[in-house]
This record gives structure tokens, C-alpha cells and sequence, in this order.
């Protein structure tokens, strides 16, 4: 039997929920971003509103709607794809999703829309821009290696994303960055 809890996007989620399903006694096979595999269902029927009470205070939820599991899921994908992978897929993103969520690519779509607000592709954006955010800190890549990396056609429409997500180029995020640093190791 598979659960699906929101908001469980980093390796210390997976560590939080591991940790709990272990200290209830809750036996599972697999735990993944938003997903884990319950053995027992039985133990776990009978335990449900523990685990539910002890997630909900580091912020993780356990899902029980249909419709709201199925955004999670894509969320997941998309953080896990976008921060986690070395690389990006080269399909399209649309047949990415519909071949691991097993659904239409347009349906999908609509109940992201429905569920958040927000488009899919324009969450992708975020956190392509969260990435590029992350990987300009680090400055170890070229804004052309970045680019490339996030699959974006050019550095213009990387710059251009980047502008209309941040309010800034991503050159004047770096020099803005380093200012700050600069000047907090002058304070020490």
C-alpha cells in the first residue's frame, strides 16, 4: 500500500518520516519524496491518526484526498527532477509526467491548475530559478554552463526567466550576493 505526504521535499523529510514510521512500529519497504510504501495495512489503519498527528509537526501532511495526492505527486517530480537529479530529462516535460504518474499529460495539467493556481510549467520555472539561484551561490559554473544544465534555449532566456521570477539579472543577484557575504566577514 502506497501513502503520499505533502510537503516531504528534502532527505530530511524522508529521515523525519522514517524515524516516525519506525517508532510507531509502522513497517515499511520504501520511502521516497511524498511516498512511501506501507507493508502492513492492518498496523497502519490502526495507527493512521498517530502518524498524521506526529508528521503534522514538522510541517508534513498525510494525504488523503485523490485529487490533492495526485498534485503532490507532481510536485515531488518536479523538485526531485529539477534539485535532486544530475541532469534534467531531454523528453518533454508533459510525457515525463504523464509516463510516471500513469495519466494524461491534460489532465494533469488541469487539476494542477485547479489544485494550486499555478500552471505546472510555470512551478518548473520556479524552481528552475531556485536552482539557478542556488548554483550562481555556489559560483562554480558559468552562467553558460548553468544554462545548459537547466536546459534553457540560451543565457538570455535563462536571464529573461530569471528577471521575471527575481526582479534582477542573475549577474546582478551574484554581484549583490557577494556584497552581502563581503560584508558580513568584515563584521566578524
Amino acid at each position: 500500500m502506497k501513502i503520499h505526504i505533502k510537503n516531504m521535499v528534502s532527505l530530511r523529510c524522508k529521515i523525519v518520516v522514517k524515524d516516525t514510521l519506525s517508532s510507531l512500529k509502522i513497517p515499511y519497504s520504501c520511502v521516497n519524496l511524498g511516498e512511501v510504501s506501507i507493508i502492513e495495512n492492518d498496523i497502519f489503519e490502526t495507527k493512521r491518526e498517530e502518524l498524521k498527528k506526529i508528521l503534522k509537526r514538522y510541517g508534513l501532511e498525510l494525504m488523503d484526498e485523490k485529487k490533492s495526492t495526485i498534485v503532490e505527486r507532481i510536485k515531488n517530480i518536479i523538485v526531485e527532477m529539477v534539485h535532486y537529479s544530475e541532469e534534467l530529462p531531454r523528453i518533454k516535460i508533459s510525457i515525463y509526467l504523464s509516463k510516471k504518474l500513469n495519466h494524461n499529460y491534460t489532465y494533469l495539467s488541469n487539476l494542477f491548475k485547479e489544485v494550486t493556481g499555478i500552471t505546472i510549467q510555470h512551478y518548473i520555472v520556479l524552481h528552475k530559478i531556485e536552482k539557478a539561484k542556488e548554483l550562481i551561490l555556489y559560483d562554480e559554473l558559468t552562467l553558460n554552463e548553468i544554462t545548459h544544465l537547466l536546459h534553457y534555449s540560451s543565457v538570455a532566456h535563462l536571464s529573461s526567466q530569471f528577471k521575471q521570477i527575481t526582479g534582477l539579472t542573475p549577474t546582478h543577484f551574484k554581484n549583490i550576493k557577494k556584497y552581502k557575504k563581503r560584508i558580513m566577514l568584515d563584521k566578524l
